[in-house]
């Protein structure tokens, strides 16, 4: 139930006193603290320098004469040094490819998710202008004009009677008579042209209250523009490398194959001297005509990272392409910095923050119901049965008032509000922390990944350079008869497994880069973030634009 009180003087001072002061309720924000304000100096799964690999044994074919001989040389991925504490702007050319680099630009103007999330900043940008306008009275005008005509079946009509005197002295004879007025079947107009002020001003803060929670909304908005181009932008660089990957193994299952019918040929020319029997030829053929058929299945993979790619710059994946480039190098130097920099670094914590502060100021928004409304209106202009006589100075009208509200009695409504405002800010403080922790243990997962898979490639290399022995000595022992030719086989099959499981390591090495990056918030640092008074900025240009 709602009162209307009379307004007086004491009344109208206080809600004076209180618009020209600024009053604003609501619980003032802090950034709550969170575990990782104590972190260490340094993550805990940086790379350290570790001893060198193992030599590889390098024997001849009677293994009487082994030679001691250094490990594949591997430029294992290691920490940029300490000048170059972050990354800025374009992360993706720290890789040095110009096909990248072009790639990720057209994403940046092309991607259709990107866009999405631009217009969501649009959108949140035109509700603080939504919420700044209750700020200002609002005037309208309702003209009008009736013309009537009353019913002439109607009874209506009036009698009045007097009595006159004759003088004022004396005596005298006085007159009566009576008047007879009928409305009956008469016509009239009416015209109006009225103006209408209404303003309810700020007392509490809470029109100021929801100004601030929409410029912390365009905040978090801006915060998930940024986070989603990240997003994008790694995907694009790690379906890349990928697809570099898949070039490198075309090419290993091509230098496979060629090794094989190189070995299947020597086959035939030993069955056909008489040398071998033809179950060695028919090994040697099967060889062969499985490294061709693998070859050929890994133009899939080839095809479906190609295809993403084309969906991620936005263009049609029917008409995209991207020559075969072979291209597996070591990852480069990555700069990590320091823990408390990742606060600062990464755009989804600063959504996560953001939409504490406004969640924050939905408390003020609630609270304010506590406390009377004041609402200031006027209305003013001309009303005349005649349009011509509209405008004269005798058909102005005008009334003015203020009037103030408060409910008494809401069964409970307001406190549940506020509380539901305070439940929500408290999740969403739970949600920044998560956030926060969620941040340090994909770092510490990248450099993990990092670190243990530089030491699997070396490892894995050196088996590789064994398996390449292996296969040269049980060839020269099948040339001079020693072997049948299953060993060779059983070789060439060990060589290729290792030869593949090092280039797949390679690959996910490249893309495990790419997480790191984008764990660190690649180029991004909060000082990019649009403050609220810039988020509140009108438009030079309002994009109106409705997209077919």
């Amino acid at each position: 139930m709602k009162i209307a009180l009379r307004p007086t003087a004491t009344a109208l001072s206080v809600a004076l006193l209180c618009l020209i002061s600024g009053c604003r309720v609501g619980p003032k924000y802090n950034v709550p603290p969170t575990a990782a304000q104590t972190a260490p100096p340094a993550y805990r799964e940086l790379p350290v320098a570790t001893n060198p690999p193992p030599a590889v044994i390098k024997a001849d074919i009677n293994a009487t004469n082994p030679q001691v001989v250094p490990a594949p040389a591997y430029d294992g991925w290691k920490v940029a040094e300490p000048q170059d504490a972050m990354l800025r702007g374009k992360w993706w050319e720290i890789y040095n490819d110009p096909e990248l680099n072009a790639l990720e630009d057209r994403l940046n103007i092309d991607n259709q998710n990107i866009k999405q999330f631009f217009e969501n900043f649009m959108v949140a940008r035109a509700l603080i202008a939504e919420a700044r306008s209750q700020l200002y009275p609002t005037l309208g005008t309702t003209p009008a004009y009736t013309r009537t005509r009353s019913s002439s079946n109607l009874t209506n009509s009036s009698t009045s009677t007097g009595t006159g005197n004759s003088g004022s002295t004396g005596t005298g004879t006085g007159t009566t008579g009576s008047t007879v007025t009928t409305t009956t079947g008469r016509q009239s107009s009416l015209g109006s042209l009225p103006l209408d002020l209404s303003w309810e001003p700020d007392l509490w803060g809470k029109i100021r209250n929801q100004i601030r929670s929409d410029q912390y909304n365009a905040q978090v908005s801006a915060a998930d523009l940024e986070n989603e181009r990240l997003t994008e932008q790694a995907s694009l660089a790690q379906f890349f490398f990928e697809l570099r990957g898949q070039d490198a193994l075309v090419k290993l299952y091509a230098d496979t194959v060629a090794a094989d019918q190189n070995a299947l040929d020597i086959t035939k020319s030993r069955y056909e001297t008489g040398v071998d029997n033809q179950i060695s030829v028919v090994e040697a053929q099967n060889t062969l005509q499985n490294a061709q058929a693998t070859a050929i299945g890994i133009g899939t993979a080839r095809a479906q990272y190609e295809h993403a790619i084309a969906v991620l710059i936005g263009t049609n994946a029917s008409s995209f392409t991207i020559p075969v480039r072979p291209s597996i190098i070591p990852p480069p130097a990555v700069p990590v910095g320091v823990p408390s920099q990742l606060l600062e670094r990464r755009p989804d914590i600063a959504a996560a923050e953001r939409t504490m502060a406004s969640s924050n100021a939905l408390i003020g928004v609630a609270t304010a119901a506590y406390y009377p409304a004041l609402t200031l209106s006027a209305t003013g202009g001309f009303e005349s049965s005649t349009f011509k006589h509209l405008f004269d100075i005798s058909s102005r009208f005008w009334s003015i008032g203020p009037s103030v509200s408060e409910t008494i009695y809401d069964g409970g409504l307001r406190r549940a509000t506020v509380n539901q405002y305070i439940g929500t800010y408290n999740a969403n403080v739970a949600t920044y922390r998560q956030t926060v922790l969620t941040a340090f243990q994909q770092v510490e997962d990248a450099l993990s990944n990092l670190r243990i898979g530089s030491n699997q490639i070396a490892q894995q290399m050196q088996a590789q350079v064994t398996a390449e022995q292996y296969v040269q000595l049980a060839l020269d022992r099948y040339k001079l008869g020693l072997d049948p030719y299953s060993n060779v086989v059983i070789a060439q099959t060990t060589l290729l497994t290792d030869q593949q499981t090092v280039t797949q390591l390679q690959i996910q090495q490249m893309t495990y880069s790419v997480n790191l990056i984008q764990a660190l918030g690649g180029g991004w640092d909060r000082t990019q973030l649009p403050t609220p008074a810039q988020v509140s900025q009108k438009l030079t240009k309002p994009d109106t634009t409705i997209q077919q």
